[in-house]
């Protein structure tokens, strides 16, 4: 398949999704200068964007001038529905243009999609995004696509924008293999950190102290780096949120079903993600996990996201 050409400076650039982080993204375009166009179903989100020097489009059709398009968006059924439902973008791109998915969704879903697409003479390229909202606001977002090279190569300087590292890591579908094998990881670890602060609270230990112990050995990591403090501090306001990454590990649960893989660890993160979501937590940041392990453990937890 082939693009209509470069994708640069010039090339006309549309975003839909512009929540948490599709947001971050979108700002850091406007900021390297490029002539975007949003869309956004609340109108106060799209007017920011219009006060910042976007153009917005009433549908997601309307955005079907455009060279490439980008979508961050909650899910497949949200990503099913931009591209082909009521007023969707697949019907209105010309040939020669690309989409770009940096929504988390499963490897199958990305593939048919970019087969759904590719009928249309569009390109496709899952590529899914890492660092959280202060990665996608700075620009320093890590993304890990799948596709082909030459889209790849055409959409890497715009993708720039907002990335720090871009990686191609296969064929359409690879890289929502690898983002369930970011989530996977950094569940397990988080757990192991969940795990240290509520052995330290029945313990008796200051937590800030045994973090900072650890911190300066084998079990640095991340998890401890960054979700520490917000355990220690009983400050749970997201981020990223627990329902979020509840359905992110569903994901690869069920990818890992279906390749016939074992994840233990990754299947008790999800069984305390729900009963964290079940228990009225869905929107605390996902870090708020550790709760759970406390609650089990017998110990007092906050009943707000931000306690101190």
């Amino acid at each position: 398949m082939k693009l209509r050409g470069p994708i640069g400076a010039g090339s006309r650039i549309g975003f839909v999704g512009l929540g948490v982080m599709g947001s971050g993204m979108a700002r850091c375009l406007l900021r390297k200068g490029y002539r975007l166009q949003v869309h956004a179903r609340r109108i106060q989100v799209a007017q920011a964007f219009e006060q910042a020097g976007a153009k917005v489009a009433a549908d997601p059709a309307a955005l079907g001038d455009c060279d490439l398009v980008f979508l961050s968006l909650p899910d497949a059924a949200a990503v099913e529905e931009v591209l082909f439902g009521a007023n969707g973008l697949a019907a209105a791109l010309k040939p020669g243009a690309c989409v770009v998915d940096t929504s988390t969704i499963a490897a199958s879903s990305a593939r048919d999609i970019g087969a759904r697409l590719a009928k249309r003479d569009v390109a496709f390229l899952d590529a899914p995004v890492s660092g959280g909202q202060q990665g996608a606001e700075s620009g320093t977002l890590g993304c890990m696509i799948g596709g082909p090279a030459e889209a790849v190569e055409a959409c890497r300087e715009v993708m720039g924008a907002f990335c720090k590292t871009l990686t191609h890591v296969g064929e359409l579908g690879a890289g929502q293999a690898v983002k369930a094998c970011n989530q996977v990881a950094v569940a397990g670890a988080l757990m192991g950190v969940a795990d240290a602060m509520a052995l330290a609270r029945k313990e008796g230990v200051d937590l800030a102290q045994m973090r900072e112990v650890l911190m300066g050995g084998s079990a640095r990591s991340f998890s401890l780096e960054k979700h520490g403090p917000r355990i220690i501090d009983g400050s749970y306001t997201p981020g990223f949120r627990a329902r979020l990454m509840r359905k992110d590990l569903r994901l690869a649960l069920d990818g890992a079903r279906a390749a016939g893989a074992a994840l233990p660890a990754t299947e008790l993160a999800e069984r305390l993600l729900d009963e964290l979501c079940e228990g009225g937590r869905a929107d605390w940041d996902w870090s708020a996990l550790a709760l759970v392990v406390q609650q089990r453990s017998g110990l007092p937890v906050p009943d707000s996201q931000e306690s101190t």
